[in-house]
């Protein structure tokens, strides 16, 4: 028997003292709340009504378990409650992926803005390298720098992101400004370390309409971009950064851009979700905030 809603009916009767009243209530037959009520008191071997013709009343029996089970189920009754209005109002959780600095650098001013304009939203982020599992982790939207996402989930390229070669201007002046690929062997460059092999990343071109890959013998490697972000801007050397993270040093003069007709902007700045049919109104929101703020955005790009 369907326990739940046989208790359900069972409080119902108790608190109105009448099947009919019940029926009413729940739009059905006394003769339906009747059965109902009888198949619970086989089920537990107790009686639980004293019934009439007009009304009912608890046995002993019954009003203790009236007593001790409504407290729980209004309990349920709430929590039910709770979640559907989650689902629609703008208030609960959002669980957030984003990749390392950058996403540090393009989410946060998001993230506050988005608060700020619905402050019951909490978010919980998660800050990792490469694609949360969405689904493992409870991830209701990640963002990534770099290649696409997989096929599988919901992606959305919000800008491309530009790889660019950049010194500080005093770099340049002690060792020269390099005007083609061969002349990179000549300076002290920084590198990004794989995370799979360990080895060094290729600096990255664009050449009459290719993608061209070149190594460097890096002074410096590092797995975190912000160490070799600070790294060029301490003047060490001259490094392949970003365009999230370079973009506002270039803008302020800190870093100067070198070799910029062969800048490539093959990767992008992605927002990503899992495909559902039943996704929060407030997660929809978020990803509607997000891409009407990011979609396109020259803040992280430079024009050359």
């Amino acid at each position: 028997m369907d326990e739940l809603r046989a208790i359900s009916t069972f409080i119902r009767a108790a608190e109105l003292g009448s099947f009919n009243k019940v029926a009413e209530a729940q739009g059905t037959t006394p003769q339906a709340v009747s059965k109902t009520i009888r198949q619970f008191e086989q089920h537990l071997g107790v009686r639980l009504f004293h019934r009439t013709t007009r009304n009912s009343s608890l046995t002993e029996e019954g009003q203790r378990l009236l007593e001790s089970i409504k407290p729980g189920l209004d309990g349920v009754v709430g929590a039910l409650a709770r979640a559907r209005n989650a689902a629609r109002e703008d208030e609960g959780l959002i669980r957030v992926a984003a990749s390392g600095s950058i996403g540090r650098r393009v989410l946060m001013p998001l993230l506050a803005e988005f608060q700020q304009q619905y402050p019951n939203i909490q978010i919980d982020l998660i800050q990792e390298d490469g694609f949360a599992d969405l689904v493992h982790d409870r991830i209701d939207v990640g963002f990534r720098g770099g290649n696409p996402p997989d096929a599988q989930i919901v992606s959305r390229r919000l800008f491309p992101v530009q790889q660019i070669v950049c010194a500080t201007p005093a770099y340049l002046k002690r060792h020269g400004t390099p005007r083609t690929l061969v002349d990179l062997a000549s300076h002290r460059c920084t590198a990004y370390r794989q995370p799979g092999s360990g080895k060094p990343m290729a600096w990255e071109f664009e050449i009459d309409g290719g993608t061209v890959f070149h190594h460097v013998q890096p002074v410096l490697l590092s797995n975190d971009p912000d160490t070799e972000m600070h790294a060029v801007l301490s003047g060490m050397g001259i490094g392949q950064i970003d365009s999230i993270n370079a973009s506002a040093a270039i803008r302020a003069g800190k870093l100067k851009p070198v070799l910029t007709e062969f800048v490539s902007a093959r990767m992008g700045f992605y927002l990503y979700f899992p495909q559902r049919t039943d996704m929060p109104a407030r997660v929809r929101r978020f990803i509607d905030f997000a891409v009407e703020r990011l979609l396109n955005s020259e803040q992280f790009y430079i024009n050359f």
